[in-house]
């Protein structure tokens, strides 16, 4: 049987001392790649991905850390990637934005905001015509309901019911523009209720809850009932891209920040295990555990050869 309430802590430990470990290195340069860290997100992709089985399907956006660990859990994959190296996903040519595990049921990320959408459609589709039962989802951000190919994404879907969990990261921010500034109305799920879809919405920080709601939205699908969009709300710790904190611009605040870093994902899980009669020295066992697999990635992937030039025409389509 499943220990549900540590295997999610495992997973958001994971993900947040994998992006803490990428803060310190990313000012030396080995790091071969621009990245958005997910770091105050992480209930998201860990309650959302843990009830899917490993055959389900999962598309991600740029900011896609979290979905990756959370879908694949491959540290010497991931970061040998992220320092461009040959032993990364995609022998350096991805890099974090464009990450990629088919085989695990990561079907592909961009650094394009919306584009995986009709993608994940197409997915579904097959899914659909084949009968096989899998469940796609796609992650995206509050931007990309800006994007047109969302909503005529969202209206097949509904027409056609298609299997597919939509599941809308909103952090109220297309990079420093709030939603407020941008969009014409004031509630998507109010919107998003008028289609034949099913809609689901959280501001938790809980990943259990997170996790019992996308259970949901499953049995919704799996009863051929049509498309499940989803709403959780977050708040993004560091920058848009980079590694740094950016309350000096003016777009937010210091207090909204302490608000939100109030009901941390992280900590509260750590918390609720004590609560729940996990000890101290077990937790900390598994977080050196994790640390140590991390630090090990990371320094294969320090040591790894860069890909030779010959590849550089290698699996390029266009």
């Amino acid at each position: 049987m499943k220990n549900r309430d540590i295997e999610l802590y495992q997973t958001m430990y994971l993900i947040r001392t994998s992006e803490e470990k990428i803060r310190i290195h990313y000012p030396s340069d080995k790091l071969k790649t621009p990245v958005h860290l997910c770091i105050g997100q992480e209930a998201i992709a860990t309650g959302a991905i843990y009830p899917l089985r490993p055959e389900d399907q999962v598309f991600g956006t740029y900011r896609n850390h979290g979905i990756y660990l959370a879908k694949c859990g491959n540290t010497d994959r991931f970061f040998g990637e992220l320092f461009g190296k040959e032993t990364g996903e995609f022998r350096g040519k991805a890099g974090s934005m464009h990450l990629c595990s088919p085989e695990s049921g990561f079907m592909g990320s961009s650094a394009i905001v919306g584009t995986t959408i009709p993608l994940a459609l197409g997915c579904a589709f097959v899914n659909q015509q084949k009968k096989n039962d899998r469940i796609t989802a796609v992650f995206f951000g509050d931007g990309a309901i800006d994007e047109g190919v969302f909503w005529e994404s969202l209206n097949f879907a509904c027409l056609k019911k298609i299997p597919l969990l939509f599941i809308c990261e909103d952090n109220h921010l297309a990079i420093h523009s709030k939603s407020s500034e941008r969009q014409g109305y004031r509630s998507i799920t109010d919107i998003i209720n008028r289609f034949d879809c099913h809609v689901i919405q959280s501001e938790s920080t809980d990943p259990e809850v997170i996790a019992e709601l996308t259970t949901q939205g499953i049995t919704h699908i799996l009863k051929n009932d049509g498309p499940v969009f989803f709403h959780f709300k977050y708040y993004r710790y560091l920058e848009h891209v980079g590694v740094n904190e950016d309350f000096q611009f003016g777009y937010r605040s210091r207090d909204e920040f302490k608000h939100w870093q109030a009901i941390d994902p992280v900590d509260l899980q750590r918390k609720k295990l004590l609560d729940n009669g996990h000890q101290e020295t077990s937790i900390r066992k598994i977080e050196t555990e994790i640390l140590k697999r991390i630090e090990t990635s990371i320094l294969q992937a320090i040591q790894a050869p860069f890909p030779p030039d010959a590849d550089l025409s290698k699996d390029v389509l266009a």
